[in-house]
């Protein structure tokens, strides 16, 4: 009989996420982004990119786009589908990070349960919460998609905010309001957290 002590020896053969972090020159992490709708989310997540890039960081953006148009284009806004959605980005979140790529997440991802389950998913060191505390009223007035309509109108069921909660987060990593700071004054904030945690020591 054949020895099964090894199921899947190729994972003897993988390089290692540092093989991969020393090739970048830079320690993978997740900044995950939760907060309403309208918040600014994407928009600081765009200029985070960008600013990191022109540093010659190499980073990922995962959102509700490229993220429900893909790998959970099957799933629907039920409460089970929601926690699966959140469950499969923490799972390819994991993925970029391990790869040594600066990750970053725009969901809403609305309550503590489901933050907990991605920063655990993921690795509690690789992770930095970051809410947009955005007032729900100054979210509205930008409602840029029309989803606050539709949702006081009934036409949208359990929209968070509206007729459904937003947990705020505890202890986050770092809080930001963009009815007061503009993106550039989130950014540098940004900046601050991130770039020591990943500074790669003796690089």
């Amino acid at each position: 009989m054949e020895e099964t002590n090894h199921i899947y020896p190729i994972f003897e053969r993988m390089l290692g996420r540092s093989d991969k972090e020393n090739l970048l020159g830079q320690r993978g992490l997740m900044i995950w982004f939760t907060g309403l709708s309208g918040s600014g989310k994407s928009t600081i997540a765009i200029a985070l990119e960008r600013e990191l890039h022109r540093r010659g960081l190499l980073c990922r953006i995962l959102d509700g786009d490229n993220i429900r148009s893909g790998i959970n284009n099957n799933l629907g806004f039920s409460e089970e589908d929601r926690k699966e959605n959140i469950r499969r980005i923490a799972e390819v979140g994991k993925l970029f990070v391990d790869t040594g790529i600066i990750t970053i997440a725009a969901f809403i991802s609305p309550s503590d349960e489901l933050r907990e389950m991605a920063s655990s998913i993921i690795g509690k060191d690789d992770f930095l919460e970051v809410y947009v505390s955005t007032p729900l009223e100054e979210c509205e007035k930008r409602d840029v998609k029309g989803l606050y309509a539709k949702a006081r109108s009934g036409v949208i069921k359990n929209f968070t905010g509206v007729s459904a909660p937003f947990e705020v987060p505890h202890k986050p990593d770092l809080t930001l309001d963009t009815s007061v700071w503009d993106v550039e004054r989130c950014v540098s904030s940004l900046l601050d957290l991130i770039l020591p945690k990943i500074r790669i020591k003796n690089i």
